[in-house]
C-alpha cells in the first residue's frame, strides 16, 4: 500500500492491523509507514491502559454482580460549595456491559467531554433521575442535609428501584436500600463518576438559566463557585434571591449576623444524616 491508503486505513479509519502486516509495516524502510505502526502502537498501548482504568473503576460494581445484583445505582450530587444556587443530585443505574471511554469523576473532566458523556450516560443507563434541594430549603434545612435530602430525591425518582446504592462518601440509613458510602467514590467507582457527571451537567445548566434571570453576578461562568468574580459581583449589585443566605459570605453582604447552627448532629429519631458525634459550628466559610 502507499502511504497514503496506510494513513487512511489504519490511522483515519482505525481499521485494527492484518496478520502479518504488523511486523511488515514495522521493517518497512519507508518512514511513513514506519509513523504508522507507531501510531497503531500507540492506540493499543491507551486502549489497554484505558481497559485497565475502566476495570479497576468496576471493582466495587464487579463484587456485586458476582453476588447476582443488577440494579445498582451510583449517587452524587454537585453543588455543596457555591453561594448561589440549587444542590443537585443525580442517581443511575447503568448496564453490566457499559463501558464508557473517558468517564471520571466529573471534576477531572473538562465541561465538553462532561456533556458528551452525560448524552451517553443518558442513552445507555437502565434508568436515571434528578433530585434538587431549593436555596430555601438549604437555608432552612443546612447544607449537608440538604446534600443528603437532594440525593434520596433522585433515588426516589428512580423509575426502578436498585437492589443497591453505590454513594458517594455518605450514607441515607433511612433508605432500606442496602448501600455503600465510598469516599472519593466518584474517583472509584464507574457508576458513581457516571451519577457525578449528570449532576454537575444537570446543575451546570440551571446555573445559566439563573445567569439570565439575574445579570450581572457571573452565574454562567463561575456556575455560584466562591471566585473573585462573583465576590466583586457580590460587592457591587448585593445579593440576589439565589444566594444562599446561610452562607457567611451572603450574610455579611446582608449585613447580618453569622448563623451559628448545628450542622452535623443527629437529628431526633434518625433523621437524614450519617451517625456523627454532634458538633457545633459558626457558618464563616462557603464550604457549609
Amino acid at each position: 500500500m502507499s502511504i497514503a491508503e496506510l494513513r487512511e486505513r489504519f490511522v483515519a479509519n482505525g481499521r485494527p492491523l492484518p496478520e502479518g502486516c504488523e511486523p511488515a509495516l514495522r521493517d518497512d524502510p519507508r518512514a511513513g509507514a514506519r509513523a504508522v505502526y507507531e501510531t497503531v502502537m500507540r492506540r493499543r498501548r491507551e486502549n489497554r491502559a484505558e481497559g485497565q482504568r475502566l476495570r479497576h473503576l468496576l471493582r466495587f460494581e464487579t463484587v456485586l454482580w458476582e453476588k447476582g445484583l443488577t440494579r445498582i445505582a451510583g449517587v452524587d450530587e454537585a453543588g455543596m460549595a457555591p453561594l448561589a444556587g440549587p444542590v443537585v443530585a443525580a442517581a443511575v443505574i447503568l448496564p453490566a456491559e457499559f463501558r464508557p471511554r473517558g468517564i471520571d469523576d466529573s471534576k477531572q473532566v473538562d465541561a465538553a467531554e462532561r456533556e458528551r458523556l452525560a448524552v451517553e450516560i443518558k442513552a445507555a443507563a437502565v434508568c436515571w433521575a434528578v433530585g434538587m434541594t431549593t436555596v430555601e430549603e438549604i437555608d432552612r434545612i443546612n447544607i449537608y442535609r440538604a446534600g443528603l435530602l437532594a440525593m434520596r430525591r433522585a433515588i426516589e425518582a428512580l423509575a426502578t428501584t436498585p437492589e443497591h446504592l453505590l454513594i458517594d462518601a455518605r450514607r441515607l440509613p433511612e433508605l432500606r436500600i442496602p448501600q455503600d458510602g465510598i469516599i472519593h467514590g466518584d474517583e472509584l467507582s464507574l457508576t458513581i463518576a457516571a451519577a457525578s457527571i449528570l449532576a454537575k451537567t444537570t446543575r451546570d445548566a440551571m446555573m445559566v438559566e439563573l445567569d439570565e434571570e439575574y445579570p450581572g453576578y457571573g452565574f454562567a461562568r463561575h456556575k455560584g463557585y466562591p471566585t473573585a468574580e462573583h465576590f466583586a459581583a457580590i460587592a457591587s449589585l448585593g445579593a440576589c434571591v439565589a444566594h444562599r443566605r446561610s452562607f457567611a459570605p451572603i450574610r455579611q453582604a446582608l449585613g447580618l449576623e453569622p448563623v451559628q447552627q448545628q450542622l452535623f448532629a443527629q437529628p431526633p429519631g434518625g433523621g437524614d444524616s450519617e451517625r456523627r458525634p454532634p458538633r457545633r459550628i459558626d457558618v464563616t466559610s462557603p464550604r457549609g
